[in-house]
Protein backbone atom coordinates (compact mmCIF):
# COMPACT_ATOMS: atom_id res chain seq x y z
CA UNK A 1 0.00 0.00 0.00
CA UNK A 2 1.40 3.62 -0.62
CA UNK A 3 1.11 5.73 2.28
CA UNK A 4 1.16 9.46 0.94
CA UNK A 5 0.32 11.07 4.21
CA UNK A 6 -0.16 10.80 7.58
CA UNK A 7 -1.05 13.38 9.96
CA UNK A 8 -0.12 11.91 13.91
CA UNK A 9 -1.62 13.29 16.98
CA UNK A 10 1.94 13.00 18.98
CA UNK A 11 2.49 14.09 22.94
CA UNK A 12 6.40 15.12 23.88
CA UNK A 13 7.29 16.20 27.30
CA UNK A 14 7.35 20.13 27.69
CA UNK A 15 11.37 19.82 27.98
CA UNK A 16 12.55 17.31 25.36
CA UNK A 17 13.06 15.89 22.49
CA UNK A 18 12.50 19.60 20.85
CA UNK A 19 10.37 19.55 17.87
CA UNK A 20 13.32 20.18 15.62
CA UNK A 21 14.68 16.71 16.80
CA UNK A 22 11.22 15.23 15.88
CA UNK A 23 11.57 17.03 12.59
CA UNK A 24 15.34 15.28 12.37
CA UNK A 25 14.28 11.96 13.05
CA UNK A 26 11.38 11.96 10.93
CA UNK A 27 13.53 13.42 7.32
CA UNK A 28 15.78 10.35 8.05
CA UNK A 29 12.44 8.31 7.62
CA UNK A 30 12.21 6.55 4.01
CA UNK A 31 10.00 8.00 1.38
CA UNK A 32 9.37 11.08 3.73
CA UNK A 33 9.47 14.51 1.49
CA UNK A 34 7.76 16.96 3.97
CA UNK A 35 6.84 16.95 7.58
CA UNK A 36 4.84 19.72 9.30
CA UNK A 37 4.49 20.08 13.05
CA UNK A 38 1.96 21.92 14.31
CA UNK A 39 2.00 22.52 18.36
CA UNK A 40 -1.62 22.70 19.55
CA UNK A 41 -1.39 22.15 23.00
CA UNK A 42 0.69 22.73 25.80
CA UNK A 43 0.27 22.14 29.51
CA UNK A 44 2.27 22.00 32.66
CA UNK A 45 3.99 18.55 31.44
CA UNK A 46 3.39 17.66 28.25
CA UNK A 47 3.11 19.38 24.55
CA UNK A 48 0.22 17.78 21.90
CA UNK A 49 0.94 18.18 18.57
CA UNK A 50 -0.46 17.63 14.65
CA UNK A 51 2.18 15.73 12.66
CA UNK A 52 1.59 15.79 9.07
CA UNK A 53 4.26 13.76 6.62
CA UNK A 54 4.03 13.61 3.17
CA UNK A 55 5.94 11.20 0.76
CA UNK A 56 6.05 8.08 -1.26
CA UNK A 57 5.49 4.89 0.41
CA UNK A 58 5.76 5.96 4.00
CA UNK A 59 6.56 2.96 6.42
CA UNK A 60 4.14 3.89 9.31
CA UNK A 61 6.10 1.19 11.53
CA UNK A 62 9.39 3.04 11.19
CA UNK A 63 8.09 6.23 11.60
CA UNK A 64 6.33 5.67 14.62
CA UNK A 65 9.97 3.74 15.91
CA UNK A 66 11.43 7.24 14.77
CA UNK A 67 8.77 9.61 16.89
CA UNK A 68 9.20 7.26 19.86
CA UNK A 69 12.93 6.82 19.71
CA UNK A 70 13.19 10.88 20.35
CA UNK A 71 11.04 10.08 23.47
CA UNK A 72 7.49 11.69 22.14
CA UNK A 73 4.70 9.18 22.03
CA UNK A 74 2.10 8.34 18.87
CA UNK A 75 -1.57 8.67 20.25
CA UNK A 76 -3.28 8.01 17.22
CA UNK A 77 -2.98 8.26 13.30
CA UNK A 78 -5.68 10.95 12.68
CA UNK A 79 -5.68 11.04 8.41
CA UNK A 80 -4.40 8.52 6.33
CA UNK A 81 -4.27 8.91 2.42
CA UNK A 82 -2.78 6.14 0.01
CA UNK A 83 -3.15 5.22 -3.51
CA UNK A 84 -1.86 6.75 -6.80
CA UNK A 85 -2.63 10.32 -5.89
CA UNK A 86 -3.32 12.34 -3.04
CA UNK A 87 -6.93 13.59 -2.59
CA UNK A 88 -7.18 16.41 -0.34
CA UNK A 89 -9.94 16.30 2.27
CA UNK A 90 -13.01 18.30 1.66
CA UNK A 91 -15.46 19.27 4.53
CA UNK A 92 -18.97 18.28 3.86
CA UNK A 93 -21.74 20.77 5.05
CA UNK A 94 -25.08 19.67 6.73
Amino acid sequence: MNIRRLVLDVDKAVSRPSIIEIAKALDKCVGVEAVNITVGEIDIETVGMDISIEGENLNYEQIASAIEATGAVVHSIDELVCGERIIDRIKRVR
